[in-house]
């Protein structure tokens, strides 16, 4: 069973708290944001990294090569996070993420985005084939979240022609606005809360934090100073005489 210290409870969960933060943000704001999907997938992972760190790593960490790189051994071990989360990515098929927005309000932007770029595109309820651009995806909505995915459909994908589809559409999304909606307000709250919590709990027992990132980082513990005793003088005497 992995320790419920107060810095394991801040690494875990403090990444999360950040990308609640900025994820309510941006669903407050009025304009929609648009990116990739593996800009999306990346933010994720480093959301969820600390719960990663605390977890897994620590649990499956080679005490060996913890003894012979003490603190470093930690450089390795989200490193290879890190690059297994590339790989993923890289995995993935093509897709756009449109936050703070719905498929109202996308179709009219998105149709006159492909009757600009490809002139032999073709709809079929929400799917679309763009021959030209090499580009076949469907619209996915979700309304709960307030944000549109475009995703591919297909493992024959053009990326230059998802590229330039997202060029255009980033584009055409400038001049649109969004009144926000609920689910920014709870993300934000619940980021904030979570924050301050680990604030709290990291002023509140600054010594177990000092004592868990020791041990954390495999340092040897301070050695205890040494007082030079006292040596009481004989009854009697006086500084100076016999």
């Amino acid at each position: 069973m992995l320790p419920l210290d107060p810095l394991h409870a801040v690494v875990a969960l403090g990444p999360l708290a950040t990308y609640l933060i900025v994820l309510g943000s941006i669903n407050l704001s009025r304009r929609p944001l648009l990116t990739t999907g593996g800009r999306d997938a990346l933010a994720l992972a480093l959301a969820l990294a600390g719960l990663v760190a605390a977890g897994p790593l620590e649990l499956f960490m080679p005490e060996r090569a913890a003894v012979l790189m003490g603190g470093w051994v930690w450089t390795l071990l989200l490193a290879l996070y890190f690059l297994a989360v590339v790989l993923l990515i890289l995995a993935m098929r093509p897709r756009l993420v449109i936050y703070n927005s719905n498929v109202e309000q996308i179709r009219p932007i998105l149709a006159a985005v492909v009757a600009k770029l490809d002139a032999e595109a073709r709809w079929a309820g929400e799917a679309l084939v763009m021959p030209q651009l090499g580009v076949q995806l469907h619209i996915e909505g979700w309304p709960i979240l307030q944000n549109v995915q475009l995703v591919s459909a297909g493992p024959n994908q053009n990326l230059i022609g998802w590229r330039r589809l997202e060029v255009e559409l980033a584009a055409g999304l400038r001049k649109t606005r969004h009144t926000g909606n609920l689910f920014g307000v709870i993300a934000t709250s619940l980021g904030l809360c979570l924050a301050a919590v680990l604030t709290w709990i990291l002023a509140h027992d600054p010594a177990g934090v000092t004592q868990a990132l020791n041990e954390m980082l495999r340092r040897p513990p301070a050695a205890p100073r040494q007082l030079t005793p006292v040596v009481p003088s004989a009854p009697g005497a006086t500084d100076g005489h016999p």
